[in-house]
Formats: C-alpha cells, structure tokens, sequence
C-alpha cells in the first residue's frame, strides 16, 4: 500500500494542521498526543514519508529513536511518573491509527490504567499546561 502523503502527521509536519510542539530537529518533530492515554502522552513523528517501521530508513530511525529518548528524559524530569511507556504500532492490527510512523513516549503511574489509544479529545489548555512544563526540562 502506497503511503498516503495526505495523513494527519504528514499535515502536520507540512504546516497544514495545528500541533502542541515540543521540539524539532532536521528529522523528528515531537508533540503532545491530542488523544492522550495518560497525562503527559507525547508523540515523536519521523519527518520521513514511512507508514511503517520497516520501510523508515536507518538514519531517520536512529534520528527518531534519539528524539524519543530525549522526549522519555523530559517526561520523566517534568512529571516524575512511576515510569515511562516507549511504545510503536505497525498495521491496525497492531493498533496504529495514523498511517505515517510515529513514537508513543507516555508516562505511567502504577496502579492508574491507561485510557483508551485514540478515543478522547483532551482539553488543549490543559496539553498545553503540560507541554510547558516538558518544554522547560527540554530546555534545562
């Protein structure tokens, strides 16, 4: 299946939709998940045109993997969560609902369940409460 360059992510990283960015590099744009799963839910989208994994080239996985660690560091400093989940769905069978390849980075509190994956609209004055706080450790 060829890959549809008219996907969310793809708008997004053209410009064409609205995003809480976090940080951006020459390959890997990060922002918060507007579907969050938990609190502090980020997402690390690869500039490159892949919708899977397998197709993702190696320097734009390296250049991805490397914003997703950077973004689990922020996370961790600025929620202090119990942990952090790194997660990365290929095919909807496998749970993926945007055709472009992306990172979840989401912080985890024991004993709290995560929410449903792509269900619920959160309330962007309070994403972007939280993108302040995560920008400041970006930034320290």
């Amino acid at each position: 299946m060829p890959y549809d360059p008219n996907n969310p992510f793809a708008r997004i990283l053209r410009g064409e939709l609205p995003s809480i960015q976090l940080a951006e590099d020459e390959a890997a744009l990060a922002i918060m998940d507007i579907m969050p799963q938990a609190d502090g839910h980020v997402l690390v989208i690869p500039k490159a045109p892949c919708e899977l994994i397998f197709d993702l080239p190696d320097d734009a996985l390296v250049a991805a993997m490397r914003m997703t660690r950077r973004m689990a560091v922020a996370v961790r400093e600025a929620l202090s969560p119990d942990g952090v989940f790194i997660g990365q769905f290929n095919g909807a069978a496998a749970g993926q609902t945007v055709p472009h390849v992306h990172f979840h980075v989401i912080p985890r509190r024991q004993g709290v369940d995560l929410r449903l994956h792509a269900r619920e609209m959160a309330d962007p004055a309070k994403l972007e409460s939280i993108a302040g706080r995560i920008r400041e450790r970006l930034g320290a």
